[in-house]
């Protein structure tokens, strides 16, 4: 098991450098660049100074500059060459300067990544605290009125996307009932407020978005107990157990519950990649200052050296989490070996 695992880890590193060339490549050839858009934006100043441009072609920046920031951004180099220089960079920890605020990638993503594991994190300890659960039970009183109307809630929570219950939940509970705040991570004067008073505005601010989170979260994970479980329940290992005497309980939560598992373990991993790097659309919504609102201004922006920082983080934490969810299931499941 171990020879496989060290496999695992270093099939890591063609597979972050195939998936991190694709997107620097296509980044060089994606119109509307940081330098296009420099190029827009003083020729806006320039119109609206009234002033002649001194470029070619209409630009209101001279071929000099021009080929400067090409230079800076590193345009003026081959893709392949350039993909070169960037990795080389980032194995040294240099993420690059982002175009859009003229700081360290690294210091950017370091202030928001937090604001996106709080998230995170505690939307996957609910989910799986409420979800796992609620699957058992609904596998046990499968096609009662509990398990029928449970499983509409269910069913309607995974129809919705995230992003518009978010819509949904801002429209009546923030704007028109006013119960809730309409966004942001936490108030303006959070740091001047007791301990006990950061706790409260914490949950305050987070109610609307970790209910948003975990919309598509808890079906999922509530419908893959309940029909992992039931296929266990009634298999030959478990009906045996039962006709030879042992209850029902020791049969479900000693036999069948720890086999129910295994397709926990193995979306395991993913979800965790999928959680801390944040949901673009929901941090969106809410105006949380997080990973995903970075990512997704950070790609409207055509600010690369971020989208890239954002691609290197979220690409190394989806490859460990399917590594992690191999060792859920080895864990769960001591018939795998991993030979």
């Amino acid at each position: 098991m171990t020879a496989y695992f060290l496999r695992r880890f270093l099939l890591i590193i063609p597979t972050f450098i195939g998936i991190t060339m694709l997107v620097f490549v296509v980044t060089r050839f994606v119109p509307g660049g940081p330098i296009e858009r420099m190029i827009t934006q003083a020729q806006m100043m320039q119109g609206d100074r009234g002033g002649m441009s001194d470029g070619v072609s209409g630009a209101a920046l001279s071929e000099d500059q021009i080929e400067d920031m090409k230079k800076y951004y590193g345009f003026d180099k081959p893709p392949l060459e350039a993909y070169v220089i960037w990795l080389w960079k980032v194995l040294h920890l240099d993420l690059g300067v982002s175009s859009r605020y003229n700081e360290p990638v690294w210091n950017i993503i370091k202030e928001r990544f937090p604001v996106s594991i709080f998230y995170g994190l505690t939307t996957m300890i609910i989910a799986y605290l409420v979800s796992v659960p609620l699957g058992i039970i609904k596998a046990i009183k499968h096609s009662t009125l509990f398990d029928n109307i449970t499983s509409g809630m269910v069913f309607l929570g995974f129809a919705i996307p995230n992003y518009v219950l978010g819509i949904g939940l801002i429209v009546l509970f923030a704007s028109q009932w006013e119960v809730f705040p309409l966004g942001q991570f936490r108030s303006d004067d959070w740091e001047d407020l007791t301990t006990w008073g950061k706790i409260v505005d914490q949950v305050y601010h987070a109610v609307l978005p970790i209910t948003s989170y975990l919309a598509g979260t808890f079906a999922v994970t509530t419908l893959l107990t309940k029909n992992s479980l039931m296929d266990n329940l009634a298999a030959d290992y478990v009906r045996t157990a039962i006709a030879k005497g042992l209850p029902f309980k020791k049969a479900i939560f000693g036999h069948a519950l720890r086999n129910s598992l295994i397709p926990l373990a193995t979306s395991f991993g993913n979800n965790i990649s999928v959680l801390l790097a944040g949901s673009f659309l929901v941090e969106t919504v809410f105006n949380i200052d997080g990973f995903g609102l970075l990512g997704f201004e950070s790609v409207v922006e055509r600010d690369y050296p971020v989208v890239m920082g954002i691609l290197v983080l979220s690409s190394l934490l989806f490859l460990i989490g399917n590594i992690l969810s191999d060792i859920c299931v080895a864990l769960v499941d001591p018939r795998v070996q991993f030979e």
